[in-house]
């Protein structure tokens, strides 16, 4: 159905950011709700100055993994500072957010253990999985219960558990119950692991994720993120308290063969993460804006989630529909992600919102009133 459609949604091209919420698309000035940039970081000052001078001194990349020549200065002062500012007493970082969980998740579990994974868990979580070997177990999503059947039904089986989670599920923007997980993974002695890539600067009161904003940091024996959504770099990292981490580098493929972080990207993610933990205002000014797109979709008559997250999808009938509604909106100034099955939960497209903390309440509401005419056009708002 996509040659019918008048340009190729997975294929557009932000020709200039002029700001963190604004961007030239087709040679006009495009407002930018599907880029993940939660709290602006992408344009930020401190942080291109800090990569300049970096880039400078120990030039544009490593040319190496981390356990060749790529591990330099920046890379273990990077591990400290988030150890640091999760309170655990390791870090590992990767190349991207997606060789994270590919590499976490393989080196934690083999053939003989058993992986359980939300059921709308990420794909890259799915492919660490693939990766690992491990036997792979889906309980519905969301679902503390349903997990623990599943865990008990598992109880006899000899081998590692290893339970997986996301605090924000980056399609819907649901937010997991982290605490009632903990709680049914200690109670059957599975370890937990909670990828934070979207909650990550989001939740908690400082900007730790779901398990932070759920009061049980201790009970998550793992927790994976990225770099490029609140931080607006590129990476990912995993903090842990166990002591084998140093063996996780030596059997983490993703981590062992791959090229580590250019140091001008590391001094970036470095004074951006300074951000974060000074400015909590930024979290407050993206919860507002959350609220503000969530309630004025749903006040228009669009089919949202219940709870107002950085991340607001609007669920369509069908493909041609959801084509239409995206290049419409194109058209009329707003960029937003067009997601459609098999990789949307229960198969129906959706277009997902991404909200920033960069956005004003006025384009806010330009937003809105283009979801509420194209979607009128195009029948998703009925009469």
């Amino acid at each position: 159905m996509l040659h019918a459609s008048p340009r190729d949604p997975f294929n557009v091209v932000i020709e200039k950011p002029l700001s963190a919420s604004e961007g030239v698309i087709e040679g006009r000035p495009t407002l930018l709700f599907g880029t993940n940039n939660y709290l602006g970081m992408s344009q930020s000052t401190p942080a291109r100055e800090k990569a300049q001078a970096v880039a400078r001194s120990m030039g544009v990349g490593t040319t190496g993994s981390r356990i060749a020549n790529g591990t330099f200065s920046l890379h273990a002062q990077l591990e400290q500072r988030l150890a640091k500012l999760f309170g655990r007493k390791h870090a590992m970082v990767f190349s991207t957010g997606y060789q994270a969980n590919l590499g976490t998740i393989s080196a934690l579990v083999n053939k003989d253990d058993i992986l359980f994974l939300d059921a709308d868990c990420h794909a890259s979580i799915y492919d660490g999985a693939k990766l690992s070997g491990a036997r792979v177990i889906r309980f519905r999503h969301n679902d503390p219960a349903d997990l623990e059947k599943r865990l008990k039904r598992s109880a006899h089986e000899s081998g590692a558990r290893l339970v997986v989670i996301e605090g924000i599920y980056s399609m819907t923007g649901n937010v997991a119950p982290v605490k009632r997980f903990a709680e049914v993974c200690k109670a059957n002695g599975a370890a937990l692991m909670v990828d934070e890539a979207h909650s990550f600067g989001v939740l908690g009161e400082n900007g730790r994720g779901a398990a932070e904003l759920d009061g049980c940091e201790g009970e998550v024996d793992f927790i994976v993120g990225t770099f490029s959504k609140s931080l607006g770099t590129v990476g990912g990292y995993c903090v842990t308290d166990h002591d084998d981490i140093d063996l996780m580098r030596l059997v983490s493929r993703p981590y062992m063969f791959t090229a580590s972080l250019p140091p001008e990207i590391v001094a970036a993610t470095l004074a951006t993460i300074d951000d974060v933990e000074a400015k909590p205002e930024l979290r407050a000014q993206l919860r507002a804006n959350a609220a503000q797109l969530h309630g004025g979709l749903r006040a228009a008559g669009l089919k949202t989630g219940e709870h107002p997250s950085p991340v607001v999808a609007v669920t369509l009938d069908d493909i041609p529909q959801a084509l239409a509604f995206w290049n419409g909106l194109l058209e009329a100034g707003v960029y937003v992600n067009l997601s459609l099955p098999p990789a949307t939960p229960d198969n129906f497209p959706l277009l997902r919102c991404s909200v920033s903390a960069a956005h004003t309440p006025a384009q806010i509401e330009k937003a809105i009133a283009a979801f509420a005419q194209v979607g009128k056009a195009v029948g998703a708002i009925k009469a």
